[in-house]
């Protein structure tokens, strides 16, 4: 038997010292079930240090990435306050081991959201969206991982930025987006490429939470997934992800 009680603690070490781990393979190979026990047993490490819940984030929500890895189904993790960066405010690459960003949409939630529902529903759950930015960084050495690997390390998730809201009536399903470094683009893209509409996200989210008895609490952020591929940041690099219709969210690496 796997101690994943230890595993979750060697996911948690990792990511609160920024420090690169071996992937678990061998006897230690993470199966799906086994590495959202592990997500759910590191986070819960985190709150018991005085973090808290704020969210949800979805991973893998391009078709692409899924034949890549070979899953049909999308992967979630979850957020915390300490994750959040201000809106124009300032990232320490100390924090982090392979930072990287990528442009998505955010969902702000007024209702509860749990199981099976359509997408008209998850968007009557809905009080706001944005435009948002999220920090993904594996924590495995030489960017080396499996599926299960990602998952026990939070969706690779680490932080989130998330720009001015907007009425939920606002069109995000096929918005350009332009990901820029130092006013240079850097990545181009649309938010169709979050599984045809954003919304199918939420959709997928409120389904998979309701596996772990979840549910999407009024005031949570769900994170729909990646537009584009993720860029690497560096220190001192100024990030502006520019949204069609609904404007600009940044932020800029410390040197």
């Amino acid at each position: 038997m796997k101690d994943l009680a230890h595993i979750a603690q060697v996911v948690d070490e990792a990511a609160r010292s920024a420090t690169a781990i071996a992937q678990f393979d061998g006897d230690n190979a993470l199966n799906l079930d086994e590495a959202y026990a592990v997500q759910a047993m590191s986070i819960a490490r985190r709150l018991d240090r005085g973090e808290r819940r704020v969210g949800v984030k979805m991973g893998l929500t391009s078709r692409q990435k899924m034949e890549q890895v070979g899953v049909s189904e999308v992967v979630w993790g979850r957020l915390t306050n300490a994750m959040r960066i201000e809106e124009g405010g300032a990232l320490d690459m100390a924090n982090y081991v392979h930072p990287r960003v990528e442009p998505e949409i955010a969902y702000l939630m007024k209702k509860p959201l749990s199981g099976d529902v359509s997408p008209l529903e998850a968007l009557d759950a809905v009080e706001a969206v944005a435009p948002a930015l999220e920090i993904i960084d594996s924590r495995y050495e030489n960017f080396k991982f499996a599926l299960g690997d990602v998952i026990a390390d939070n969706a690779s998730s680490s932080g989130f930025v998330v720009g001015n809201w907007h009425a939920p009536s606002t069109d995000v399903a096929n918005l350009g987006i332009i990901l820029k470094f130092d006013g240079r683009p850097v990545q181009m893209g649309s938010t169709a490429a979050i599984l045809g509409n954003p919304i199918r996200s939420l959709v997928a989210a409120a389904r998979m939470v309701a596996r772990w008895g979840e549910r999407l609490e009024p005031g949570s952020i769900v994170m729909a997934g990646g537009a584009t591929a993720a860029a690497p940041l560096a220190a001192g690099v100024h990030v502006c992800g520019e949204f069609q219709n609904v404007g600009n969210v940044e932020f800029r690496v410390a040197s």
